[in-house]
Parts: C-alpha cells; structure tokens; sequence
C-alpha cells in the first residue's frame, strides 16, 4: 500500500461506490464538446449504457460484465454500431480510473464481433440520380439538395448556409461554421464550429449551384439569422426532418441513398474529372489526405498503363543495351 502511495496507484478502498449513471453524467458535464457530439454521447449513455451499467457502483463492474454486453449488443447492431457504443463505456471508465475511482478499467481485452459481410465500395450518386432526388423533394428543399451535391457540403454545413456566406458576384462560397440542431422538443439551433480546422474552407461556386441559389432565393424568404433553407414553418432545418424528408425522395424514385451520398457524389465528380487527392481533400474539408484516400480511392482511374509505358519508355531510351531490342527470333 505504501508502495502504491508513493508512485500514485493508490486507490482508497471506499472509492467507487457512486453508480456509473452518477459518475457518467459528472464526466459527461466536464467535456468541451460540440453540440452535436454531446447529444450523441448522452443518447448512447441514455440507450445503451444506463440500461446496463446505470445502477452499478462503479467498482463492481468487471470485464466479464463489459465483454458479455458487447457480445448482446453484437446480436442486434453491426459491429461498428458496437465498437462505438463501446468506446464511450471505455471513456467514463478511463476516466474513473485516473480519477483514482477504480483501481483499473474493466474495459480491457474485449473481443468484438468480426463483420462477415464483406465491405463493398462505396458507389456514388450519378448526376441523373441526384437530379431525380431533387425533383422528388418539395420545392423548398430542391436546392438543398442541388448545393449538397453541387458543393460537396456536410448535412450541418448545407443547413448552416447563410445568404452572407455566398458571394454570386465572385462565385465563392464560404464554409465557416455549421447549423447544429440537438435533437429534443425543446432544443434550440444554433450555429457553432465545423467538424475539425481543416473544414474552413472557400469553395468555388458553380453555375448550376449558383442559379438554383438564386432561384430557391427569390422564392424563399431567408429564415433566422440569414439561413438560406429552411422548414415549411421557416424554423432551421433539423438532422432528424431533413432525414425524414430526404428519405421520401429517395425511395419515391427508388433510389438507396441518405443526405451524405450527395457529399460523396461531389467528390465522384473531381475524381472523375482529374483532380488531385490534395485537391479532393481541399474541397471537402478533411483533416488529411489520409481520410480522403480512405473513402475514395477505388474511384482514382488506375496507373497502370501509365507505370507500364514510363519503365518501357526509359529501357527503350537506352541504347547500350541489347535487352530492349527485339529477338532476331
């Protein structure tokens, strides 16, 4: 025990009566989050975590406990669903241990599910798909989805857009902040920052973005605080109801889709197009070239007729060789 003491290990024996609810909610309250990773965060608690762990004393848990609930969360959820349900339990845990609560976390050494179903590409959104989501969605929301695709936007961001942060005169758009709409009845939008520093970016306006702006404009008034689209009660547009709207259009013309297909359809287009993964990256906000290349690089054309022409074409420039001659046979 003293042994401990002197090297911060110590944990008094009366630690950790308090329930993970209680201890859960006070380290929830300490966390600077952004809204929309606070509502996440406290719903997993709420749905997963409580109904299992809430009325434990922290010190009772023990990894057998942690192990057999992942294991019953893997029979109804897909196992990223699990492994992210998890990494919040592992976080309080974590934290209650360097609080000195616990000795050590009981979230150590769980074995997860394997998903046996194999991770096919992601297949983006064709032009003609997404002009027919736009035609199947009430006007009001036609242009929503034409500056989704168009600009390559998060849900947050599009929703966020304000008439001050589109320049028609110089065709740019600037991507600052987004809308975030904590789910709740009584839950007010607000606007706060974007997802990581890189998300700060200008973005060129295209033509076709640029009229169904001004269109949707004229027809529209601008909602609180400038906001380019809004409700049918001209309120801000919350992740839930455009989840709820979008999912009408896509399966009134039978298409399998969520808002964030039109982000990778715009990022089909540059591919397509030639761009570069810096230039990719750049446009969509990540953080690294790393996640970009996660996501899309099956859809970067392959090099290899290009790898196979450049090694021909310097074995062929040398001509003190006779391997890049063809056979007198």
């Amino acid at each position: 025990m003293a042994a401990d003491v002197l090297q911060g290990r110590y944990v008094n024996p009366n630690a950790g009566t308090e329930t993970v609810r209680q201890y859960a909610e006070a380290w929830a309250a300490q966390q600077p989050w952004r809204g929309t990773t606070r509502s996440r965060v406290t719903a997993t608690l709420r749905r997963h975590v409580y109904p299992a762990f809430g009325s434990r004393q922290l010190r009772t848990v023990r990894r057998s406990d942690v192990q057999a609930w992942v294991t019953h969360l893997a029979q109804t959820h897909k196992p990223s669903t699990v492994g992210t349900y998890y990494r919040v339990l592992a976080a309080v845990f974590a934290a209650a241990a360097d609080d000195r609560k616990i000795a050590e976390s009981p979230c150590r050494r769980i074995k997860f599910p394997r998903d046996s179903a194999a991770q096919s590409a992601l297949v983006p959104l064709t032009v003609a798909e997404v002009v027919r989501l736009a035609e199947a969605v009430q006007d009001r929301y036609r242009a929503l989805i034409v500056a989704s695709a168009g600009l390559g936007l998060r849900q947050g961001e599009a929703c966020g857009l304000t008439v001050d942060r589109v320049d028609f005169l110089r065709r740019t758009v600037r991507i600052d902040r987004q809308l975030v709409t904590p789910e709740g009845k009584n839950a007010r939008a607000d606007f706060g920052p974007l997802k990581t520093a890189a998300s700060n970016r200008v973005l060129e306006l295209p033509e076709v973005v640029g009229r169904a702006l001004a269109r949707h404009l004229a027809e529209h008034e601008p909602g609180p605080g400038g906001l380019i689209f809004t409700s049918a009660a001209g309120e801000p547009i919350k992740r839930s109801l455009w989840a709820i709207e979008f999912r009408k259009a896509a399966t009134a013309v039978g298409i399998d889709a969520t808002p964030h297909d039109l982000r990778h359809h715009a990022a089909s287009l540059l591919i397509a197009s030639g761009c570069s993964v810096v230039a990719v990256q750049t446009f969509l906000g990540h953080k690294n070239a790393h996640e970009t290349l996660n996501t899309y690089s099956h859809l970067w054309p392959s090099d290899s007729e290009q790898r196979r022409a450049a090694i021909d074409a310097a074995w062929s420039a040398n001509a003190d060789t006779n391997l890049t001659q063809d056979s007198a046979n």
